[in-house]
């Protein structure tokens, strides 16, 4: 039985190519090889915020995105940045009568931006609002209150093997692995998801038909 379903927020539900390219254009490297440089990154299972380390020595990420604020670049989320399918997708997944939550890796003024378009959820919260990020089990913990239903009723929607498959199952959640993003198909058929992950999907809109088979 399914209650809940929770979706990561990078790559699963936005589309985060613009905002490494903004990060790429504000340390003045080329879009390429930042994305060749992230990729390598990625690959090696690594933290991302690595990537920052290659080009500049002592990188401190939060700093740099008051920088980015202060200049007017700033963090953006707006409805081009959304995959195509997630307004339909959890649109359905609440006719079906499902709660429907998101909770992902990103800043507090992320969860703000989030909640400025008005997506069809019950739930918007970040790491950054609740002090505590993926993977740690305390991050899904919180994911699982917030549904008010049990951890093994809750599906947890992400792109990342190690942020969102292998921790959210080890928390008794179950999982959907999205194939897309560099994450995403990078890890689609590693043996860790074929391990922890209960459907991998393509789309959004096959989650219905998954929730309630």
């Amino acid at each position: 039985m399914v209650s809940a379903v929770v979706f990561d927020v990078g790559e699963t539900l936005l589309d985060d190519s613009r905002e490494w390219g903004a990060w790429a254009d504000w340390i003045g490297v080329s879009r390429h090889t930042f994305s060749t440089v992230l990729g390598a990154v990625t690959a090696a299972g690594r933290d991302n915020a690595e990537t920052f380390q290659y080009f500049r020595a002592g990188f401190d990420v939060a700093c740099e995105r008051q920088l980015r604020e202060d200049a007017g670049l700033g963090e953006r989320i707006e409805e081009d940045d959304l995959y195509p399918d997630v307004r339909s997708g959890l649109a359905d997944l609440r006719d079906l009568g499902l709660w429907v939550g998101i909770a992902g890796n990103q800043t507090a003024r992320a969860g703000d931006l989030l909640r400025g378009l008005a997506l069809p959820a019950d739930y918007v919260a970040t790491s950054g609002e609740w002090g505590v990020a993926k993977p740690s089990k305390e991050f899904f913990d919180r994911v699982v209150a917030a549904t008010q239903q049990p951890a093994s009723e809750v599906v947890y929607v992400g792109d990342h093997r190690d942020n969102d498959i292998v921790p959210a199952k080890a928390a008794g959640l179950r999982t959907v692995l999205i194939r897309r993003g560099p994450w995403g198909h990078l890890w689609a058929d590693d043996p860790l998801v074929k391990r922890d992950a209960d459907w991998v999907i393509d789309s959004l809109n096959q989650l219905p038909a998954l929730m309630t088979s």
